[in-house]
């Protein structure tokens, strides 16, 4: 399976009149943040692939019109009507703070956006939010594994986690809280942004026990390799 990852930056490579034949046999895309609705909905409009995304801490125009109240532990187990459960627009599909399976793929994915607080600006958490946020999750998290045999394929956010990728300004430091979920349960990646890179030479992919973490920053193509005995 071929996944398309874009975050931060409107990519030239992708934002193109060739995009479809850069780009049109990915099986499906996902956004981690930092950019504009108008380029999901041409990504989605131009190779006609489902799109799923977290929003950052910028380009928050529509971040409103998405978020919810936290209510916890709301979930119907195994009802994945994606129509009755995230809001869609432009084409693409929201999934921060969800635990989502894309049926046709058999692919468990989460989404956590925004970054750490820094000012008063929304999509901004502080480390315990971040925990709370992650907690609501667990009964997503455990039917997968009961229903599945595995908790969750992919993590999406927008920062990184503490000490991988992440620098040490208030704006850039990743969350200890995505250390712990890695550690209790095991996606095999965690795909971020948020992280600007400059040089070919910065690090993309760090291994962190049984999860490849990746900073998505302008576009990523991963090849994700179906895992029978997972």
């Amino acid at each position: 399976m071929k996944i398309l990852i874009v975050a931060d930056h409107k990519d030239p490579l992708v934002y193109s009149p060739n995009i479809k034949k850069r780009f049109g046999d990915v099986d499906l895309v996902l956004g981690a943040g930092d950019l504009n609705m108008d380029y999901y909905g041409f990504i989605v409009s131009s190779i006609n692939k489902p799109l799923y995304f977290v929003f950052g801490n910028h380009n928050l125009k529509h971040f409103h019109a998405y978020k919810k109240s936290d209510a916890p532990f709301d979930y119907a187990p195994d009802s994945h009507s994606q129509e009755n459960l995230y809001k869609h627009s432009f084409g693409a599909t929201y999934i921060g703070d969800k635990v989502i399976r894309v049926k046709s793929k058999d692919l468990l994915i989460a989404g956590l956006g925004g970054s750490r607080r820094y000012s008063k600006d929304p999509s901004q958490y502080t480390e315990f939010q971040m925990y709370m946020k992650i907690f609501r999750m667990i009964p997503k998290l455990l039917w997968n594994k009961l229903r599945h045999g595995r908790y969750l394929d992919i993590l999406l956010t927008h920062a990184s986690p503490r000490k991988i990728h992440d620098k040490e300004d208030p704006c850039h430091k990743g969350f200890k809280s995505f250390l712990w979920f890695m550690d209790k349960f095991s996606p095999r990646y965690l795909l971020h942004g948020h992280i600007h890179l400059y040089s070919l030479n910065d690090k993309r992919v760090t291994q962190y026990k049984n999860t490849t973490v990746i900073n998505t920053y302008d576009h990523y193509l991963l090849d994700f390799e179906v895992n029978d005995g997972q």
